[in-house]
């Protein structure tokens, strides 16, 4: 399995040089004793990486689609403040995001500085620079899309010494962009087209290209953007080998770790003494889950319901059930079974129901457990076969899959182990399944709409038709007059909804909203709702709410920092 290598080396140099790797900023390694070699500088860019796990960084990656249209959650691993509209300056959520943030840029800075004065191989030296660069360049985009222009430290402050002296002011939005395009720059002529096995994992020439073409097109410059993914998937300089898999679903288990879809992933690991996961069961699972978890990220249900037809005509439950969209009375007609003391009295019309899923964009049933399909979960210790079920007061204990608020929703497939995976999942926090920072579908999607910005419909469309295809999804274009697309604005809702339904819970939904004027669209007022209909989550968006506060306590200490509009 090569995805334990990474996580093993991190291990097993951190013991060897004395080194730990959860020591934030580097509080107790000296450089007169540990920046002396190849392997300590690479024990100390693998400290970097393995902050990319902690909740407020990267780790809770999938609950930013809570955010939109795609979720919905409720308690703080859930977002439930921002989608309440309740956050402040002050909210957990915000400190903790700026605060690791930050600690994890002190990370990369710190490691930037010790290994350019180091005495070693000079193109192994740039690789581990190279590295660095592409993380701080990684958690720099990421603040700066939650938070706007931030003050910028590099690799010349030493928060060691100089944590008193912090005071800069905060650049501005296009100034910390230049500053992120600077690090790629680095890292594309510096990185490997690969590492060996030993060293899988690592960031590569591939992931700084599509980082930075992405970067671009945020920045809308279409052109650049275009240029950083034709490099790479095309093959321009180098043979990159990236590829979409054949099995959309196995890319979200552990089978999918290591495939050529994936171009940058944070490495997991589970099992025994090695607590080096994602907490995706924890959050992304349920009651029927190993552990027993909480599900405080849920698929909203006009998720699911946007999938389209298989052909890919628009789906409509009222083809199916009369009045099924205007009346909860119809859709519990249709849908909900009932039972007395975990005997059923009432069962609907499963094959129906199970047709109508079936007949769906595979990827629903992929991404989602949908009504009356069945999950392989974890009950009693031991593996167990469970079906997801529309009826009050069911339980795991009778082989139902239990939603902890008692709400009727879909669940979530990708990213929720199954069992125990045979042994190598023993803590519902840590998750053995890579999670993609960067996978190839992604970077053919942002092709697509660059193209698509830059007037080149027909290529846009060659690009994001290879998305549909690798799922059986007919392509746009190709006959029937729904697929028909002839624009610029409805490629711009084709590329929307591609997005949405492709990389579903990976996090991505949130930022594309923000960047394209749309969050207050699907989210202003909107009440979330079941499956059956009943009332759940109302969201509190407010138009400010698009950029988050700067952390009131961090104005407090330092003076040059100025607020964001409206907070």
């Amino acid at each position: 399995m090569k995805k334990l290598s990474l996580l093993y080396i991190a291990v097993s140099i951190s013991l060897s040089s004395c080194y730990k790797l959860d020591t934030v900023p580097y509080s107790q390694v000296s450089a007169n004793t540990f920046w002396q070699n190849e392997d300590q500088a690479l024990a100390g860019v693998l400290g970097v990486y393995n902050d990319l796990k902690k909740e407020n960084t990267f780790g809770l990656q999938f609950s930013y689609d809570v955010l939109t249209d795609v979720g919905l959650g409720y308690d703080p691993p859930g977002l439930g403040e921002i989608i309440s509209g309740t956050f402040t300056d002050r909210s957990g959520i915000i400190t903790g995001r700026w605060k690791s943030g930050y600690d994890l840029i002190q990370r990369a800075n710190h490691a930037i500085a010790q290994i350019q004065k180091m005495n070693i191989d000079e193109s192994k030296k740039n690789i581990m620079i190279g590295e660095a660069k592409f993380l701080r360049a990684l958690m720099y985009f990421q603040l700066s899309n939650l938070f706007g222009g931030l003050p910028i430290y590099d690799e010349s402050v030493d928060l060691n010494t100089e944590f008193a002296t912090l005071m800069k002011e905060r650049s501005s939005l296009t100034d910390v962009q230049n500053f992120i395009i600077a690090d790629l720059n680095f890292a594309v002529q510096n990185l490997p087209v690969s590492y060996d096995a030993k060293h899988y994992g690592r960031a590569t020439k591939g992931a700084a290209y599509a980082l930075r073409g992405k970067v671009n097109l945020y920045m809308k410059k279409w052109t650049d953007a275009i240029k950083d993914f034709d490099e790479i998937v095309n093959n321009k300089t180098n043979n990159y080998a990236y590829s979409l898999s054949s099995n959309y679903a196995s890319l979200f288990k552990q089978e999918g770790d290591a495939s050529p879809e994936m171009i940058f992933s944070i490495q997991n690991l589970g099992g025994t003494g090695f607590p080096y996961g994602m907490p995706m069961a924890f959050y992304l699972g349920s009651r029927s889950t190993f552990g027993s978890c909480w599900n405080s990220v849920m698929p909203s249900t006009r998720f699911a319901d946007s999938f389209e037809n298989k052909d890919g005509s628009p789906f409509n439950w009222d083809d199916y059930y009369p009045n099924y969209n205007n009346s909860n009375d119809a859709k519990k007609t249709a849908m909900m079974a009932t039972h007395t003391n975990g005997t059923f009295t009432h069962v609907p019309d499963t094959s129906k129901i199970r047709s109508i899923y079936a007949n769906r964009d595979p990827r629903l049933a992929q991404s989602l457990i949908v009504p009356y399909s069945d999950y392989l979960g974890w009950n009693a210790n031991q593996e167990r076969n469970m079906k997801l079920v529309l009826a009050t007061g069911v339980n795991e204990n009778f082989g139902q899959i239990r939603n902890n608020r008692g709400w009727l929703t879909y669940m979530w497939r990708k990213f929720v182990p199954e069992g125990n995976l045979k042994g190598a999942l023993t803590d519902r926090a840590h998750t053995p399944i890579n999670f993609p920072i960067i996978r190839y579908a992604d970077v053919l999607l942002m092709l697509a709409e660059a193209y698509n910005e830059n007037g080149e419909l027909a290529k846009a469309v060659a690009e994001l038709n290879k998305v549909r295809t690798r799922s059986s999804m007919p392509g746009l274009n190709s006959g029937a007059a729904f697929l028909a697309v002839s624009n610029k604005v409805d490629m711009q809702k084709r590329i929307s909804h591609e997005r949405k339904v492709e990389l579903s819970v990976e996090g991505h939904r949130y930022f594309d909203l923000k960047r394209w004027n749309q969050l207050e669209s699907v989210s202003n007022a909107f009440i979330e709702k079941s499956i059956v209909g009943d009332n759940l989550v109302t969201r509190g968006y407010q138009s400010r709410h698009k950029i988050w506060p700067i952390p009131g306590q961090e104005i407090e200490m330092n003076a040059a920092l100025t607020q964001n509009e409206g907070w």
